[in-house]
């Protein structure tokens, strides 16, 4: 059922005639959408609803006439314009309510049996870590009789990882159809329903047929935005990749969970989407280019489809779709000469957009733009007027106006959008954010240069990447602040007010009282002034941020281990005292692994000196196939089947392409990390290897690939000895950490690479009492886990909780070489 969002006290200024005649777009429209809104609610048809808006426009065009040649101004002829334009509205939505027949592939939900499903893939698919989404128009089902049934309708499909499928596959799925559920929290079935997805179909089998659907344009455009998401991720690291594929392609899949409710709690999650300030960009960019190359008219024009390419390109949601038609209009209305009224210009874009499709009034990214653009148009200008004045008071005119403009831009226009969508938010996520006031004023000011260097970078590596790479050096520190302070600020305590459930009355009550305080003031001219950034300053504040950056990441002669968060398994990235860096599994979410090494790797070099592969289950690589594109390894040391998972085909598969030298591990191979650290390979079984890492005093056990048969080539441990750290295998399951193996290695510290919804229940109780006499680390508890040493000390550090304090090694009869040798620099793997 379609929700009410946006309500405006429509009937009581209904009493306002000459309010009615000034602004007729404006009422228009906004009967359209009642009538919309009431349709959902009053189960009438169509064709009633047509009848009912023909007789009053023809009685209502009748009055018109009548009253022109008596000279009267009658307000009854305008009361049925808009009780038109509202049976208009609920007409349409009666139309878009599908018709449940055995043409429909909704007909086919909820049946005992599976059912083989054709149709055509009509956008790229979804990627997520473990899974895919794919949106196929359907074109016939077979239900078992001679002839498939031919079915119209959208279906939404969901199929692991692996196979790649392209816009405009014809394909062939197989599983059960079920209707998309709903509860009291979230309703799947209205949030499908606005893109006409009406059915559902989880766990399906697909099979490529021959032949293509789609066209050629879309196949075009599509393309594109692949390479340009790919070139992203070879020019960017990550996070700041992922940021920028949401704010430029409107890709927002790619950024790990954590980050993503951080940029939620503060208020900046509007920075991730496609915005008004993308499409105002992008129209300003493309009206000036080609309005010199073709003329004000033409270029405008051209302009226009620019701006429409562009919305499609990002996916062309509600949000985005209502900024494109804004930044159309705006354009239109500049050429004919005429100012553009943003109040007239908001409603009737939604009027338009509701018409397109009626159900995208519950969108909730359609009604915080909405909501947003609203508070900018009736506050925005007046607060920066009055703040004007305020500081005109204290200091001269020409100051006071342009710290009100800063002021204003920064400040006052963000408390003017979260004025207005204050309830919206309170409705639909049941928090609010304290924190965005002060948050935005510090991240909204780079993102500008955020949206333009970073899309030119992109634009030069589509000509030629080595440029686009150079260019997006400058671009990086902008994306790269705006994730720190957002990280920063989410770190405040008490920043996100949870409210629980919020009444529909609360909404509409709260939007009542607010525009019936706005219509009774009056409202203030603007004055813009545009504060100019200060070059030099800019330039020397990027080059500085690029060279603490390239310092932090710089070797310090120590030997870093970090055990990175990245669900239920293992990712350990080793940087060793010369520089190098060593990756050893990847575990199974991808955007988790690749924010972590894109955090830690030099921005200058991203390139992996080592990959090792100490266990090929599932949950250890399944990762690493997509990350290994933007951080591509020069060799590989491969312990394990090859053919034991999934993930290991399709990553020995993608080695094999890349032509990566992968050498076979073998019990007694040394890995050398240079200046007398080293990676030993103890044991070698079907399932991986246990790793030994050693420097000095430092032993740290990594028992990624262990089997029972493993354990007991090793003495329990007796033969490894007491180790510095430990590594639990499997997450902490019991049958793989017994006691007497725990014992044998007395490690000082415990760690444990696992997910807080560990699907198989992980870590074990039993194995937590085991270890009542250790000290544990757990990444579903700590978040990464990092361990440096400098062969004789061991320092801790947890991404959440304070600093553990310094524990000294084991004093062992090894000395570490002072002054390295020229072959410690070339991590080569030999022999025992």
């Amino acid at each position: 059922m379609l929700k009410i969002a946006l309500l405006f006290p429509a009937g009581q200024f209904l009493l306002y005639n000459q309010a009615v005649r000034t602004f007729p777009l404006f009422w228009l429209s906004l009967a359209f959408i009642a009538g919309i809104l009431a349709a959902a609610r009053l189960a009438y048809p169509a064709g009633g609803w047509l009848i009912l808006a023909g007789v009053c426009l023809l009685v209502g065009l009748t009055g018109y006439f009548v009253s022109r040649r008596r000279s009267s101004k009658s307000r009854f002829p305008i009361f049925l314009f808009l009780l038109t334009a509202f049976c208009l509205g609920a007409a349409r939505y009666q139309v878009n309510v599908p018709e449940m027949t055995p043409a429909f592939i909704a007909w086919y939900n909820d049946r005992e049996y599976e059912t083989l499903v054709t149709g055509v893939l009509i956008e790229p698919p979804d990627v997520r870590d473990t899974y895919q989404n794919l949106r196929l128009r359907v074109e016939s089902v077979d239900t078992g009789n001679p002839e498939p049934l031919p079915v119209s309708g959208l279906l939404l499909a969901r199929l692991p990882n692996g196979e790649s499928y392209h816009y405009g596959d014809r394909l062939r799925l197989r599983g059960k159809l079920q209707t998309p559920p709903e509860n009291e929290d979230f309703s799947y079935r209205d949030y499908l329903a606005r893109y006409g997805i009406h059915s559902l179909m989880t766990n399906a089998e697909a099979t490529r047929l021959p032949g293509r659907g789609g066209n050629l344009l879309m196949t075009v455009v599509y393309a594109l935005k692949a390479r340009a998401l790919e070139n992203i991720y070879h020019i960017f690291p990550d996070p700041e990749a992922s940021l920028l594929a949401g704010i430029l392609l409107g890709v927002d899949n790619g950024l790990p969970p954590g980050l993503q409710q951080a940029f939620k709690d503060t208020g900046t999650a509007h920075i991730i989407a496609i915005s008004g300030f993308n499409i105002a960009i992008i129209a300003g960019l493309f009206f000036n280019l080609f309005g010199r190359l073709l003329g004000q008219q033409r270029g405008a024009l051209a302009a226009v489809l620019g701006i429409a390419l562009y919305t499609i390109l990002v996916g062309a949601d509600a949000a985005v779709v209502r900024a494109a038609i804004m930044g159309t209009l705006s354009l239109f209305a500049r050429q004919i000469g005429r100012r553009q009224d943003g109040l007239n210009t908001l409603t009737f874009t939604g009027a338009l957009m509701a018409a397109w499709n009626p159900l995208v009034l519950g969108d909730v990214g359609f009604q915080l733009s909405f909501g947003a653009t609203l508070g900018l148009i009736l506050y925005a200008q007046p607060m920066q007027d009055w703040f004007a004045g305020l500081m005109t008071r204290h200091f001269e005119a020409s100051t006071a106006r342009r710290v009100a403009a800063w002021v204003g831009e920064y400040f006052l226009f963000t408390l003017a959008a979260q004025l207005t969508t204050l309830p919206i938010m309170a409705y639909h996520f049941k928090r609010i954010s304290l924190i965005a006031l002060i948050a935005n004023p510090f991240i909204l000011p780079v993102q500008p240069p955020v949206m333009i260097v970073s899309g030119l970078a992109l634009l030069v590596s589509l000509i030629f990447l080595p440029l686009g790479q150079i260019v997006a050096l400058a671009a990086w520190p902008f994306s790269a602040y705006t994730i720190r302070m957002v990280e920063f600020f989410h770190q405040l305590p008490n920043g996100v007010i949870v409210l629980g459930n919020a009444s529909l009355w609360f909404v509409i009550l709260f939007y009542a009282a607010l525009l019936f305080w706005t219509l009774g003031r009056s409202r203030l001219t603007s004055l813009r002034l545009a504060v100019s950034p200060a070059a030099v300053l800019t330039s020397l504040a990027l080059l500085t941020f690029l060279i603490w950056r390239q310092a932090f990441a710089a070797p310090d002669g120590k030997l870093h281990l970090t055990f990175l968060d990245v669900g239920s398994g293992d990712a350990i990235l080793i940087q060793t005292p010369a520089g190098r860096n060593v990756l050893i599994n990847g575990g199974p979410s991808p955007s988790l692994l690749s924010d972590g090494l894109g955090r830690r790797l030099p921005p200058l070099e991203r390139r992996l000196d080592w990959l090792v592969v100490a266990s090929t289950q599932e949950e250890q690589i399944a990762a690493l196939p997509r990350v290994l594109e933007r951080f591509p390894p020069r060799r590989v040391l491969w312990a394990g089947n090859a053919q034991a998972s999934y993930a290991a085909r399709s990553l020995d598969r993608w080695l094999t392409e890349q032509a990566v030298p992968v050498t076979q591990a073998e019990a007694g191979q040394i890995l050398d990390l240079g200046q007398g650290a080293q990676i030993r390979v103890l044991s070698v079984g079907p399932r991986g290897a246990i790793l030994l890492v050693e420097w000095g005093t430092l032993r740290v056990l990594l028992p990624c690939g262990l089997d029972f048969d493993q354990i007991e080539g090793l003495d329990s441990g007796r033969a490894v000895g007491p180790v510095s750290a430990l590594l639990l295998a499997e997450r902490g399951y019991a049958p793989a950490n017994p006691p007497e193996w725990i014992r044998a290695l007395n490690p000082q510290v415990v760690i444990i690479s696992v997910a807080a919804d560990d699907p198989y229940g992980q870590p074990d109780k039993a194995t937590l009492e085991n270890l009542s006499d250790y000290n544990l680390l757990r990444t579903d508890l700590n978040g990464w886990i990092h361990l440096s040493s400098d062969g004789q000390s061991l320092w801790l550090e947890v991404e959440r909780g304070a600093m553990t304090p310094i524990l000294d090694t084991p004093s062992l009869p090894q000395q570490v070489e002072s002054t390295p040798r020229p072959e410690d620099f070339d991590l080569g793997l030999v022999g025992d």
